[in-house]
């Protein structure tokens, strides 16, 4: 049997387990062990799933991973974002649509401290969206300003999904983050042009605060709300700071993160026990379950490296379909979209990983801004009807008064907002790879 009917079946076969509903990390790591143990006998097939248990134990950058979600899970629980919330409601409100724009910036603010886009999501479907609501808010498009938001997230370090892919697409994390924050401020700016300009014309879908309302609003009350939400945002400067400057490597500043968002939990006094052991519990389950993908992944890429998988993909789509580098590149990023009306961005990664990322590699094409491309095609596709991740997280957690099909209809401006950023990064590749080349320091 020839090696690529081998790489064929082992992808059919994984596909067809995943409709099984079983757990992902199990099945693609039994595919690869069962493909090794069949093509190299019982030491092959031992020897591949140690190696990549000791490659991953042996990576140092994996130590962020456990660091950054306890951040976000402190952050989350001690709901250090309500006062950042309520300055954005203070400073913003007199804008029309001042509102959304500030859950626009909270959302930039979260990502910053969290890396999942769930904790955004929770923040603003639970504390902006009712407060947005009350205050007449045309909840379509808040709805969606929420959903856009929260998917900032997994792109705006300390983005845990770009973690995941430095481990399997074995570059930096660090090149990788400060790859996403340009193009991930340059969605969230075009975010905010987009309600300004509808509110401009359309001011009744986010009204500005009454003067009556502005005038009970102290100049003391807003230098109290512009000093209390200043401390989240503390923490990202102390832990970030001193890794651009160059004084501390990446796991060093996950660690000092951790430690200032616990120190900010303290200082508000809402650091209680139960705060402390819900947000230990939730690292330990959520990093324990990136560490099994991780794992699953690399035993599964090493098996498909042992065949030569890419060569053979790369001889079918450029040598016998005669596509072009960049054509092959732009139906990649379009079986993402596909592929995220049911699957979860980690589900996409550990499925195609393996045949995309060499690929890309093979084709020329620079690795760290393929993970950009590939984390913004994934907040396209969590946002992505009928079946997008983001859409019934949004239904589960948003007021009763909002309905499925007000999610649905919700997305759509900022999905294609979301969808010319995209196409802005890979026509100006330097919008990610600036920072990267010009302030990382390996």
């Amino acid at each position: 049997m020839s090696t690529d009917l081998i790489a064929l079946m082992m992808f059919s076969s994984m596909l067809m387990l995943l409709l099984t509903g079983q757990r992902m990390f199990g099945i693609i790591g039994f595919v690869a062990v069962v493909a090794a143990l069949w093509l190299w006998g019982d030491r092959g097939g031992y020897d591949l799933a140690f190696a990549q248990t000791i490659k991953l134990m042996g990576w140092f950058p994996i130590l962020t991973l456990p660091m950054f979600i306890l951040m976000g899970y402190v952050l989350s629980e001690a709901r250090l974002a309500d006062d950042l919330y309520r300055m954005f409601h203070v400073w913003f409100g007199p804008v029309p649509g001042g509102l959304a724009i500030g859950t626009i910036l909270l959302m930039v603010l979260i990502s910053a401290m969290n890396g999942l886009s769930v904790a955004g999501m929770a923040i603003g479907a639970t504390i902006a969206l009712p407060e947005l609501l009350r205050r007449g808010y045309d909840k379509i498009m808040m709805t969606g300003v929420i959903q856009a938001g929260s998917s900032l997230g997994i792109l705006i370090p300390p983005s845990v999904v770009l973690v995941l892919y430095a481990m399997i697409a074995r570059q930096p994390v660090g090149k990788l983050w400060l790859a996403g924050v340009l193009p991930g401020l340059l969605m969230a700016t075009m975010f905010i042009a987009y309600i300004w300009i509808r509110c401009r014309i359309n001011p009744r879908l986010g009204p500005a605060l009454g003067a009556e309302e502005r005038a009970r609003i102290t100049p003391a009350e807003r230098r109290r709300l512009l000093w209390a939400g200043a401390l989240p945002l503390g923490i990202f400067v102390v832990m970030m700071g001193p890794f651009v400057m160059g004084y501390t490597r990446l796991v060093e500043s996950s660690v000092i993160g951790a430690l200032a968002a616990l120190a900010a939990a303290w200082i508000k006094g809402r650091l209680t026990w139960t705060v402390f052991e819900t947000a230990t519990r939730q690292t330990l389950l959520v990093s324990c379950m990136f560490m099994w993908i991780i794992l699953a992944a690399l035993a599964f890429g090493a098996v498909f490296d042992g065949l030569r998988a890419v060569d053979a993909l790369k001889r079918l789509f450029l040598t016998d379909m005669g596509l072009s580098p960049w054509t092959l590149l732009i139906l990649m990023q379009l079986s993402y979209l596909v592929m995220g009306t049911f699957l979860d961005d980690t589900a996409m990664l550990v499925i195609v990983a393996p045949l995309y990322v060499p690929l890309v590699a093979a084709l020329g094409f620079d690795l760290i801004w393929y993970g950009v491309l590939y984390t913004i095609t994934c907040q396209i596709a969590y946002m992505t009807p009928p079946f997008g991740y983001n859409l019934f997280l949004m239904k589960a957690m948003a007021p009763p008064e909002v309905s499925l099909r007000d999610i649905y209809v919700s997305i759509f401006p900022f999905v294609g907002v979301m969808i010319v950023a995209l196409g802005i990064v890979m026509a100006f590749p330097e919008i990610a790879l600036w920072l990267p080349d010009t302030l990382y320091n390996p």
